[in-house]
């Protein structure tokens, strides 16, 4: 089949010899995709930031799909029902899904002590293969698709197996209380759906912080929000401050992660030198930046390596820090309503529909923010 083929860092290759998967366990489906999405973590795999990203992986962990095979244990979907996979793969029986931290199944990636299985995210997420293929594996099929309602179009479905999720939960673990002030680090599409999220849960003002005016403009527009390029406005930290009578943010959001931009050593030491977990220049000035007995939600991907973050300012400022992998399952049914009732329309932030067979010029242009690029969505030949 086609699919996309990691071959290393930087080199990526539509390939039509890649094997079809199969069913390996009687709670499995195959689905044939009908979407999938290359998402900014997609591009810290590229880039050769995550341990064990090995050649020969298919990525892909935001797809939507039609069944088109199930196991003999599977009971809650049917050949022919087309369904949104979340990135999460869960078991749905251990101690964690059980307490809907679908993101930190014990089961589906036995051998980490942190995060659950993902698909298409490296040996140390499972070594799943992903869904940037003409067909895929789903594990736990009784757990995580979730059929697509007839009257949703396909692009707004396949934002809520991961993007829509991960900003409403970046939002929702930000505790936002009405009328706060919300600073979100990164105009990405994660930080875009943080943004339009956290007006949702009361806030009174929202600020995104980023480099790039294309996407600045767009998080503006889109989120109706307060946008600044940290180029322009000095120190993102003492800026925050004056802008909130030097108290500092109610709640900051860290959407960017492990190849924050911003200040060299962090760069150097994080994505150059690999001496830490990946730059955590947008994590430093979320803390600094938060108020005393403020909240800090942190959804950018970091590694499982060591990180330098200014744990001192933490504990001597009170600060509060909830992070995690978006728990999609548990997001789903709210979010269908919030796209039904027109609250949210994730398909603006789609910039890009590229066929599969052009996976490899899609990743450089996300990847080196190219041709006003947002969010971008591959198509193969056979949906």
């Amino acid at each position: 089949m086609l699919a996309m083929n990691f071959r290393g860092p930087f080199r990526v290759r539509a390939d039509r010899n890649m094997p079809e998967p199969q069913i390996e366990h009687p709670e499995d489906a195959i689905v044939k995709v009908l979407r999938s999405c290359i998402c900014g973590s997609d591009l810290h795999l590229y880039h050769g930031l995550v341990p064990d990203t090995r050649t020969g992986t298919t990525f892909g962990h935001e797809f939507i799909g039609e069944v088109v095979e199930i196991g003999s244990s599977v009971q809650n979907l049917k050949v022919g029902d087309k369904v949104m996979v979340p990135f999460n793969i869960s078991c749905g029986k251990c101690a964690f899904c059980k307490q809907e931290l679908y993101g930190n199944c014990h089961e589906s990636n036995p051998m980490a002590t942190a995060v659950g299985g993902i698909f298409g995210y490296s040996h140390t997420a499972g070594g799943y293969q992903g869904g940037q293929a003409e067909y895929a594996r789903v594990p736990y099929a009784d757990v995580g698709p979730t059929v697509i309602p007839d009257w949703m179009d396909p692009d707004d479905a396949v934002l809520l197996t991961d993007v829509v999720p991960t900003g409403y939960q970046a939002a929702e673990m930000a505790g936002i209380q009405k009328g706060d002030t919300v600073v979100v680090f990164g105009a990405g599409p994660i930080g875009i759906m943080a943004a339009k999220s956290a007006w949702l849960f009361g806030a009174g003002r929202v600020i995104v912080i980023d480099e790039l005016e294309y996407r600045l403009d767009f998080v503006a527009k889109y989120a109706q929000c307060e946008a600044y390029n940290f180029n322009s406005i000095g120190d993102p930290v003492v800026f925050i401050k004056t802008q909130t009578d030097s108290l500092g943010a109610d709640v900051c959001i860290d959407a960017v992660g492990c190849e924050a931009k911003g200040n060299f050593m962090n760069t150097v030491m994080g994505t150059k030198l690999l001496l830490q977990g990946g730059s955590t220049t947008a994590l430093h000035w979320a803390i600094n930046s938060v108020k005393k007995g403020g909240i800090v939600s942190i959804v950018g991907v970091y590694g499982p390596t060591d990180a330098l973050v200014p744990i001192g300012n933490v504990v001597n400022k009170g600060i509060t820090i909830r992070a995690n992998q978006a728990a999609v399952k548990r997001h789903l049914p709210k979010l269908i309503e919030h796209v039904k009732n027109g609250i949210l329309d994730p398909k603006q932030i789609i910039t890009h529909r590229v066929p599969l067979e052009e996976v490899a010029d899609a990743y450089h242009i996300f990847s080196r923010k190219l041709d006003g690029c947002i969010k971008t969505v591959l198509i193969p030949p056979t949906a």
